[in-house]
């Protein structure tokens, strides 16, 4: 019987002074403003589970939305929207499923996801409605 290895954990400590994530804050904080502008209602932000993470959790009218966003200093590789990949979806698919499960207001809820991307390089937020879809 092979015994298990004691999963490795990040240093916490490191995060704290990490200025990608203060980056990060900072556009989901404009990515939050420009959503509420149109209308939307902030119901979550961050919430957590096993699955994972997800950036904000609004509600447009009868449909819960949920809404990655990404951020780029520069467009190698594709730029901020070229970093979703199928994997990613699938995660955040996931994980909405399960929080749905645990919010009680959110069961039952059309359910929209939609991406927000801010190009740092072209001061350009770009809201990319209904970006994809659970398969």
């Amino acid at each position: 019987m092979r015994r298990r290895r004691p999963a490795r954990r990040a240093k916490i400590t490191g995060m704290r002074n990490d200025p990608r994530r203060g980056r990060g804050l900072e556009g989901e904080e404009m990515a939050a403003a420009h959503l509420r502008a149109h209308g939307l209602t902030i119901l979550a932000r961050n919430p957590r589970c096993r699955f994972g993470e997800l950036d904000l959790v609004c509600r447009d009218r009868d449909v819960l939305v949920i809404v990655e966003v990404r951020r780029r200093a520069r467009a190698d590789f594709g730029g901020a929207l070229a970093s979703i990949t199928w994997r990613k979806q699938r995660r955040i698919v996931r994980t909405t499923e399960f929080l749905m499960l645990r919010h009680a207001g959110w069961r039952g809820s059309k359910v929209r996801f939609d991406v927000i991307a801010i190009d740092d390089a072209a001061r350009l937020l770009q809201w990319v409605v209904d970006a994809f879809r659970p398969t």
